[in-house]
């Protein structure tokens, strides 16, 4: 069989690597690889191998990278030096850098490092809560009100994160309903866009098409982003639907890093290469170049000791 290494990009060109303001032709991508890919890995990753990671990934052309989270180390020991992080990276004009914060406590040790933006988490799950944050949901967005109205003086954007919106491990099915008025609350906080998660990677595209004909009546497709788990090979197709419904943002992590250390068997991320080729080829515009990317998803796969999860990195690199 030829080798792929050279051969040229399905779908791509160099037009797509072009900003547009079109909105609909635009697809912004939130790279969560260095935060929610490095904080599953059992051994403790070296701070410089996270700044390189996160420098490659600036330099290919990301504009959203989640670089680290502001934490207890005892539950999340890998992102005990997200300060270190934020001091050591190059930062990269027009790059937003942002942290993941539970707390005002994390929120306050995020603003110190001087992040672009903080994410706040939930879940549509009762019993995920319990079992993640060891409370209920109410309980948790309540928590989030004195982070969101310090972060709204100082002028910093808040994400938000919904978890099993499809699916949880402890309490099965999720409704629809619930996923609604958890994004709902969030919003009425303040956070300027919530990520929708499917935590455990069991949903379907018939399921994204779902959820986003109910939930895009009620929320702007403008205010969701989605967030899948590969963990049935589900993710570019709930992708498609996704778009197919007006969603224009998506997360994902390079090398397919991550999962979730809450949820059995939820393998990692969709990989942030597979997500741009799909894009490109359907003559969207992401600002990536995805030859850097493949290249930065495979030197921390490399550093990692471990294969990349990323179909299209393998194949370029074949």
């Amino acid at each position: 069989m030829p080798s792929l290494k050279n051969a040229p990009l399905h779908g791509y060109d160099s037009t797509m690597i072009e900003s547009t303001a079109n909105p609909d032709t635009h697809v912004k991508i939130v790279e969560v690889g260095a935060r929610d890919g490095l904080q599953n890995e059992k051994a403790i990753v070296p701070l410089q191998h996270k700044v390189q990671l996160i420098d490659a990934l600036s330099g290919s052309g990301l504009k959203h990278i989640e670089a680290g989270s502001f934490v207890s180390p005892k539950w999340v020991p890998q992102m005990a030096d997200s300060d270190e992080v934020f001091k050591q990276i190059a930062r990269r004009e027009g790059v937003t850098y942002s942290a993941l914060t539970p707390n005002l406590k994390g929120y306050e040790a995020a603003k110190q490092a001087n992040v672009n933006e903080v994410a706040v988490f939930a879940s549509a799950s009762e019993g995920f809560s319990q079992k993640n944050i060891n409370c209920s949901i109410a309980e948790s967005i309540e928590r989030f009100r004195p982070l969101c109205d310090e972060a709204a003086n100082d002028g910093i954007p808040v994400r938000a994160y919904v978890s099993c919106i499809f699916a949880c491990p402890y309490d099965g099915k999720v409704s629809i309903s619930q996923v609604v008025d958890t994004c709902e609350r969030l919003l009425a906080l303040g956070c300027y866009e919530i990520s929708l998660g499917d935590t455990i990677g069991v949903g379907t595209a018939f399921d994204t098409k779902r959820l986003l004909n109910t939930l895009t009546r009620a929320i702007k497709p403008s205010q969701l982003a989605m967030h899948f788990h590969n963990t049935y090979g589900q993710g570019l197709a709930n992708v498609y639907a996704s778009l197919e419904a007006g969603i224009r943002a998506f997360d994902a992590s390079v090398a397919g890093l991550g999962g979730c250390p809450y949820a059995k068997g939820a393998s990692g991320n969709l990989a942030t290469e597979d997500l741009v080729y799909l894009l490109h080829a359907g003559g969207l515009h992401t600002g990536i170049d995805l030859d850097l990317l493949a290249k930065a998803g495979l030197a921390i796969s490399a550093s990692l000791s471990r294969q990349s999860q990323s179909s299209v990195a393998l194949a370029r690199d074949a």
